[in-house]
């Protein structure tokens, strides 16, 4: 049976963060408007968004303003990676760099599948969401950044908070946005910290850099290591769950053969969107022309979309089909070029091992609710299940 990701209920998000226009670009390509009202051209190919997100003359640094074009009602902190253009960017990046690859974090492979040994009741009915997977995803974060777990309740609801805030509630994304940031300066200055976990060695080895890590870099950069390695992962991970559940001849296809989760990763990964926002806008600092011949003129916003990229069927013939035989290139999810999400080699192997675990564990699992009794919530970044319930065993009929 052939399963469609656009037949899945609740995967997309109720907007799409944008506003579709009539409008074209200066290089004749299709318009969108920003929820800051600005125009941005809007690349969907696979081709031109790669070429987009691997060359640094497109930057980021001037969307980051009160005034520039974003999808965010407010600012971030300029020292965050995200926000930051060469040269300073790829100073920090090779620092960070260093402690955010696949090696160190298959190193907690372990960490994944003792919380999840510790939190899943096998037998019993359950809400996967929030008595599994909503612990197991800080644990594991707090475990890799070497936090105590007493620490969980200091920042874990501002970072949900941020990431599900409304946007049009800017007020209480700000009041949770400073609450979280100044936890974490916090623990820049006092090393509240394992010293063995990321943080400490981000720091020692910061210090020891003859351009030295200032703390507001430092800080920068573990919050997004708090936030995405937390939220983030939960958010994708939780529909990985959801869409396997949901279509039980693909959760059939890995309990039979786990040997194939690892691809079965990678191909939901590529189809399922994080939330309402693919990337972020760009500007570009030169004249460009793209692959497919389009130019590009300096000073425009772009917006190079991963999501539409990883659905182009010139490079994945049936997109929308979730194949765990897929071949070919690499999907874009987690970006390209300079702004590579640092933190992918966490998903990937938390996800993994996730499923791994259940499917090998608990290969009768299902949902307790038809697919589209499951409600969702959406936020000004993600979009995920507010639930996951779910039973073991074949269901009853009466």
């Amino acid at each position: 049976m052939t399963v469609n990701v656009a037949q899945i209920p609740g995967l997309a998000p109720p907007f799409s963060g944008h506003q579709a226009t009539e409008t074209l670009s200066p290089g004749g390509l299709p318009q969108i408007q920003l929820p800051t009202g600005h125009l941005a051209t809007h690349l969907t190919s696979y081709a031109n968004v790669k070429a987009v997100l691997s060359d640094p003359s497109f930057l980021r640094a001037c969307t980051n303003t009160d005034e520039g074009p974003s999808y965010l009602p407010t600012t971030m902190p300029p020292e965050m990676l995200l926000n930051l253009d060469v040269p300073d960017h790829a100073r920090l990046k090779g620092l960070a760099n260093r402690f955010y690859s696949a090696a160190s974090f298959m190193q907690s492979q372990d960490t994944v599948r003792q919380t999840l040994s510790e939190l899943f009741r096998p037998g019993s009915n359950t809400d996967l969401m929030s008595e599994v997977l909503v612990p197991l995803t800080v644990t594991v974060n707090c475990s890799v950044l070497g936090l105590d777990p007493d620490e969980i309740p200091a920042f874990h609801q501002h970072a949900v908070e941020m990431q599900m805030a409304a946007s049009d509630d800017v007020d209480s994304l700000k009041a949770h946005f400073a609450e979280l940031y100044a936890y974490i300066e916090g623990l820049v200055t006092s090393r509240r910290v394992r010293g063995d976990g990321l943080i400490a060695c981000l720091l020692d080895a910061g210090g020891n850099l003859d351009d030295a890590l200032t703390p507001a870099e430092a800080s920068a950069i573990l919050l997004g290591s708090i936030v995405g390695g937390d939220q983030n992962v939960l958010s994708t991970l939780s529909k990985v769950m959801f869409v396997l559940l949901a279509e039980s001849e693909l959760w059939a296809t890995l309990t039979d053969d786990p040997e194939r989760i690892p691809a079965a990763v990678e191909e939901l990964i590529r189809v399922l969107p994080l939330g309402t926002i693919s990337t972020f806008p760009r500007v570009a600092g030169e004249d460009i022309r793209l692959p497919s011949g389009s130019s590009i003129t300096r000073g425009e916003v772009v917006v190079a979309d991963v999501h539409e990229a990883n659905m182009d069927a010139r490079v994945f013939p049936d997109p929308q089909v979730i194949d765990f035989n897929r071949s070919g290139p690499r999907h874009l999810q987690f970006g390209y070029g300079m702004h590579h999400c640092m933190g992918s080699a966490l998903a990937r192997m938390e996800i993994t091992q996730t499923v791994d675990y259940l499917a090998r564990n608990v290969p009768d699992l299902r949902l307790a609710c038809p697919a589209e009794a499951i409600q969702w919530e959406t936020g000004v970044l993600i979009h995920r299940p507010t639930t996951l319930p779910v039973a073991q065993g074949q269901e009853l009929v009466a």
